[in-house]
This record gives C-alpha cells, sequence and structure tokens, in this order.
C-alpha cells in the first residue's frame, strides 16, 4: 500500500466511523522503522488497521571467535534507499479479549 492510499484509507475511516485511537510506536526488538496504527469501531464492531515502515534487511553479519566461552554477535546490514511496508488488519474478539488478525482475500479490489 502506498503512502497516499494509506493516507485515504485513514481519512476514510475518520469520516465514517468512530476514531478510538491513533498512534506511531517503534519495534519492540529494536529494528529501525515505525508502526502506525489506527483503531476504529467499525462494521465489525472494533478493528485496528496497522501499517509497518521498516528499510530493507540486507545482511546479516555474525561477528565472534571460535573460542569456547567467547561471546557472539549479530550485526544487520539495512538499505538506506529501499523501504519494506506491510498492512495487517484486526479486530477485538470479545470472548477472548485479544486482537486477532483478519485473512485478506487476493483479490486486486482490495486496497
Amino acid at each position: 500500500m502506498t503512502d497516499e492510499k494509506w493516507e485515504d484509507v485513514k481519512a476514510i475511516i475518520k469520516e465514517k466511523f468512530e476514531l478510538l485511537d491513533e498512534r506511531e510506536e517503534g519495534f519492540s526488538d529494536e529494528r529501525p522503522g515505525k508502526i502506525e496504527i489506527v483503531e476504529f469501531m467499525g462494521p465489525l464492531g472494533k478493528m485496528k488497521l496497522e501499517r509497518s515502515d521498516q528499510p530493507v534487511l540486507l545482511d546479516k553479519k555474525t561477528i565472534g571467535s571460535r573460542r569456547i566461552g567467547s561471546e557472539t554477535k549479530v550485526a544487520y546490514v539495512y538499505s538506506d534507499t529501499e523501504r519494506m511496508k506491510k498492512f495487517k488488519a484486526f479486530r477485538w474478539d470479545e470472548d477472548n479479549n485479544h486482537w486477532v488478525e483478519m485473512e485478506m482475500e487476493k483479490s486486486p479490489f482490495i486496497f
């Protein structure tokens, strides 16, 4: 989903539905990038849309020695120009009190 289409989707949600929360978060594992989250009351009840934007992982290097007891570190190399964007939709499950990811059909008409 392009940046323009994402902004259009957020505008439609704000216009047609009750907006509950809109926020931006970083990844929990210290990766570069961000996650935009929009929560609203939709036709299926409480719903959440997430769009992640992060640089493409180019290489993963393991740094360390072969000695017993030595420490090993992993260094990640990210692209400066290429970006990876993912879109997910969730609905709130009242019975279990957690978010359930909604499956998207492989259709050219969806977003």
